[in-house]
């Protein structure tokens, strides 16, 4: 019985993986626009109820990795190495997870250029990284040993998530997020400081 559950969940999986894998190619050759939830299903050879099972929507094709995200943001502060600060491992985790690495592979690329270019990705990824805020300021209060609603926690939360958002159409911007962070790691008297000058 066991297999045979077994077989069944990897059946499910290898179908909701194929129907996330045609929705991409789709969308980065011909569009996110100008693809219909029934040309997913037939890339995938599947019908269109069949694909309804396994994602809600349009949006969610593209991003399949909602539990993986919030798990990898509380981990970004559990497994944080010794000494270092929790603004610290947040940054190094949103520049990581928003931006990709300083030599970003291409797929990676086109994906955020595919997000960034098309307002429902773009508003749909912001609802579901913003999602995690709630886990993430619990993870920082566990940390830190505060109440669980504690009101600088949920800051604290709420501002490194929406940092990435921030740093959007900047010309630079990793060095937005960074800014960001100086600011959450420093406060404003640090980070007034290490600012443009004036005039």
């Amino acid at each position: 019985m066991s297999e045979t559950m077994g077989r069944r969940e990897r059946k499910k999986a290898a179908t909701r993986q194929a129907l996330a894998d045609a929705a991409l190619r789709l969308f980065l050759e011909r569009g996110y626009d100008q693809v219909s939830i029934k040309d997913v299903a037939d890339a995938a050879d599947v019908s269109t109820t069949t694909l309804f099972k396994h994602f809600p929507g349009k949006e969610a094709l593209v991003f399949d990795e909602d539990a993986d995200l919030e798990a990898a943001l509380v981990a970004a502060v559990r497994e944080r190495p010794a000494g270092q600060s929790i603004p610290a491992a947040l940054r190094a985790h949103v520049i990581h997870a928003k931006l990709g690495s300083a030599t970003p592979d291409p797929g990676f690329a086109r994906f955020v250029q595919l997000t960034e270019e098309t307002p429902a990705l773009r508003e749909y990824a912001h609802r579901m990284w913003m999602r995690h805020e709630t886990a993430l300021a619990r993870a920082i209060a566990e940390d830190i040993g505060a109440p669980e609603d504690d009101i600088a926690c949920a800051a604290l939360a709420h501002f490194a998530l929406e940092a990435a958002s921030l740093a959007r159409g900047r010309a630079n911007p990793r060095q937005a997020v960074e800014r960001a962070f100086d600011l959450l790691e420093h406060g404003w008297q640090a980070a007034a400081r290490s600012g443009a000058p004036k005039g």
